[in-house]
């Protein structure tokens, strides 16, 4: 059995892995769990130990097979809370990732088939991210791109946003700025400032921000505006 520690460990390493690439640093996931780098070369060396991540001197950690299964699984556990959360316990996007955080650990593998099968089986969170399938396969390598990395004119579909600021989060389903909406880069600013219309309006977003919104490029026949802003 591995401890809840552990499992959030392994949990943070495949999520810097899908967006960074391996091996990771000790540095970044030191800064990911807001913990001191020799606290994380402690638990690497206990992960390593049980065979769930290979270390390479001065470069970083790997998830090892058995680490990223464990890790998909924990992920799959985390996303499924969070749309059942929001579509049957009422909560808002905004609140469901300190919930999911907690549940995660301690749902058996019944409870999260019978969670899976009445939502029917959904593909993505509340947040656009992708819920692994139940054979622990990975999603597929992530298609998308900081709404930073789009040029003027570009239309884009919001694919999924940060979950873990709820501030960021309310602003976000108060500009209208949810997965699935379709937007198009009206300005990009030197002072840092990104411009973005939908059939709402214009919303300006902090580069910081809008650089946390992943999106995809969509072609002018399909940049229909449908979606509707929602705060779940």
């Amino acid at each position: 059995m591995l401890s809840d520690v552990m499992e959030d460990y392994l949990k943070v390493i495949y999520e810097l892995q899908r967006e960074r690439g391996a091996p990771v640093a000790t540095s970044v996931i030191a800064e990911a769990l807001e913990v001191t780098a020799p606290t994380v070369t402690s638990m690497m060396e206990k992960l390593e130990d049980r065979g769930f991540v290979a270390r390479e001197k001065y470069k970083g950690v790997e998830l090892t097979n058995e680490g990223e299964t464990v890790a998909v699984e924990i992920v799959r556990h985390h996303r499924l809370l969070e749309a059942f959360l929001v579509d049957h316990l009422d909560y808002e996007w905004t609140e469901v990732h300190d919930e999911a955080d907690v549940l995660e650990h301690h749902i058996s593998e019944e409870f999260e088939a019978r969670i899976a099968e009445r939502l029917g089986d959904p593909a993505v969170d509340p947040h656009g991210d992708p819920i692994p399938a139940a054979t622990l396969e990975p999603p597929a390598a992530d298609e998308t791109r900081p709404l930073t990395d789009f040029s003027v004119g570009d239309t884009v579909v919001v694919s999924r946003v940060r979950d873990r600021d709820e501030s960021e989060l309310e602003y976000l389903a108060e500009a209208g700025i949810v997965p699935g909406r379709h937007l198009r880069i009206v300005e990009k600013a030197p002072i840092g400032l990104l411009t973005v219309a939908h059939d709402d309006g214009e919303q300006q977003l902090p580069d910081g921000v809008a650089g946390t919104i992943r999106a995809k490029a969509v072609d002018d026949d399909d940049a229909a505006d449908t979606s509707t802003p929602s705060e779940s």
